[in-house]
């Protein structure tokens, strides 16, 4: 049977079982220090205290007087008791030059010889040693009387080592109990900042937590979607390689300490990210990018920062433009389709009816009016994405009751194009111009306000009385391409100017007024530049340039792709 692994203890309880550990080997190693350095001042400061009772026993007058009388031990007794009391010391001796005791706390002991060292003493010098006589093991300091310059006796005060040891013992509890003391303090700490630690790390050991790491590194870089983690001051606290790629954040730039402030995005998305309450799939447009911005405050007790996560929806606000361009050419060739029935209807009609020339000069004015733009498009925009737009677009004009026109002087050549711009910013460009201009111009002048458009303005005198007009320009040259769209709508006052290339910018309602965003977007995108004025016909007029570059490495780019696919 196997028994079940049990879980590594968690990084608290390590931390916790390592700090106590350490606490109590500091706190004994403490206690032990005190104890060796306790005993050797305890052993230093008896030998310093019977050294100074035998120095002030050796230069006391009256030992000298005393030592001159027949019986010295009878005024010496009683004073070097008098002193080992008042000192608190063991013992002091006071002998002859030659060993006899003149006094000894023990009576009996008076008039024996003295057990120790002497000879320095003697030769006039005041030790200090170790050593055991009759009381036990004793500090002891023997000093030599002097009476006129000649030695005439000597002084030994001491005291035992077992009331050194004693002294030492009572240190030593006192130790202990500070010893204790701490180590209950150490240990009560240690607890309280590891249960804080065991709830922030939730209880994971060390292994669990490495582990959470590398996937969660692993993950900030294999996402595709940009995550950027602000504190509650809005700084940044991490930020994924395709946050820094969406946001346009230089990969090798600092930025996690930086605020959002200075990031230099555009104001709204700057908002959207500082703003403290939740934000759903809100769309956003940068320098060169349309991005859908989600945040979520985190919340602890209080605002503890934001969770943001960005993705890219440039391609995808591409392909749906492009989507409804085809949706619309589709609906537009429908609508062909049954006018052509229409009139096929009436020419087999009128040859029923034996009108035969009639029928034939129907079906020819019918014919030579469909080719006409298609002639003129074809042979003045060789360039086949746009030569296609500009017919799918004037379809979708001409069901509105709007003409588009081509200027006389739209010339590009086939081949003319490098591979960038790229064809779909082109088609992001002159398509949502087209769009704009033509629901200005089929409300009429002083009507866009409540046609919604795009590009509404306000009520001033329009073109020509007439059918509504779109002139397009598409003019290519060794330098940059020209696309210039106008209109004959009611205009765009200068005050609303710079307004229209404001996302959400329309009169349409919610959800309208991207496209003149993506329109200077991509011209940005591709180092063009989009001016605004009034058209010739009154209406609003819109210049893209779009800076061409070599052609020449475009031809060179292209044919290298031709012989790479034939290869």
């Amino acid at each position: 049977m196997r028994l079940p692994r049990t879980r590594p203890r968690s990084l608290a309880g390590q931390l916790f079982a390592m700090q106590v550990v350490l606490i109590a080997a500091v706190v004994a190693g403490c206690a032990v220090f005190a104890y060796v350095s306790g005993s050797a001042q305890a052993e230093e400061t008896a030998a310093r205290q019977v050294r100074v009772a035998a120095l002030a026993v050796a230069d006391s007058p009256s030992v000298r007087e005393a030592i001159r009388t027949p019986d010295p031990s009878a005024a010496l007794q009683p004073y070097a008791e008098r002193v080992r009391e008042d000192t608190g010391i063991t013992f002091v001796t006071i002998m002859d030059t030659e060993r006899v005791r003149w006094t000894h706390p023990d009576t009996s002991q008076i008039g024996d010889t003295f057990l120790g060292n002497t000879a320095k003493a003697l030769r006039g010098q005041t030790f200090t040693e170790t050593y055991t006589g009759t009381l036990g093991p004793s500090i002891r300091v023997v000093t030599p009387i002097r009476d006129d310059g000649r030695i005439v006796g000597l002084v030994s005060a001491g005291i035992t080592v077992d009331r050194v040891s004693s002294q030492v013992r009572e240190q030593l509890g006192a130790l202990a109990l500070a010893a204790g003391g701490a180590l209950a303090l150490g240990g009560i700490g240690t607890y309280v900042i590891n249960a804080r630690l065991r709830r922030h790390t939730h209880g994971m050991n060390a292994a669990e937590l490495s582990r959470l790491h590398d996937y969660h590194q692993a993950t900030l870089h294999a996402v595709r979607e940009g995550l950027l983690m602000l504190d509650g001051r809005r700084r940044i606290v991490l930020v994924n390689d395709a946050g820094r790629e969406l946001l346009g954040l230089e990969p090798d730039a600092e930025a996690v300490g930086r605020t959002v402030d200075e990031l230099a995005l555009p104001a709204p998305l700057t908002g959207a990210l500082l703003a403290s309450e939740s934000r759903v799939d809100e769309l956003h447009l940068t320098a060169d990018r349309v991005i859908v911005v989600n945040t979520r405050p985190v919340v602890g007790g209080e605002q503890r920062g934001t969770v943001v996560t960005l993705r890219d929806h440039t391609e995808l606000q591409a392909l749906t433009g492009e989507l409804d361009s085809e949706r619309g050419f589709t609906q537009a060739l429908r609508s062909q389709a049954h006018e052509a029935a229409n009139r096929l209807h009436t020419v087999v009609s009128l040859i029923e009816l034996g009108r035969v020339e009639e029928a034939v000069d129907f079906a020819t004015a019918e014919l030579e009016l469909a080719q006409v733009l298609t002639d003129r498009v074809v042979g003045a925009v060789e360039e086949p994405v746009l030569a296609a737009l500009l017919l799918g677009k004037a379809a979708q004009a001409n069901e509105r009751g709007v003409e588009l026109v081509l200027a006389e002087d739209s010339l590009i050549d086939d081949g003319a194009l490098p591979p960038s711009p790229a064809q779909r910013d082109l088609v992001t460009i002159l398509g949502n111009l087209i769009d704009n201009a033509v629901d200005a111009a089929s409300e009429g002048p002083g009507s866009a306000e409540e046609a919604g458009s795009d590009v509404p303005g306000p009520r001033t005198a329009g073109g020509p009385a007439g059918r509504a007009r779109v002139t397009v320009t598409a003019l290519a040259d060794e330098r940059e391409l020209l696309l210039r769209v106008a209109d004959t709508g009611a205009g765009i006052g200068p005050e609303a100017a710079d307004e229209v290339f404001r996302r959400g910018w329309s009169t349409h309602g919610a959800g309208r007024g991207l496209g003149l965003a993506l329109v200077r977007q991509a011209a940005h995108r591709n180092g063009g530049t989009v001016e605004l004025d009034a058209g010739p016909d009154g209406g609003a007029r819109f210049t893209v340039r779009l800076p061409l570059g070599d052609r020449r490495a475009g031809t060179a780019a292209a044919e290298a792709r031709v012989k790479e696919v034939t290869a």
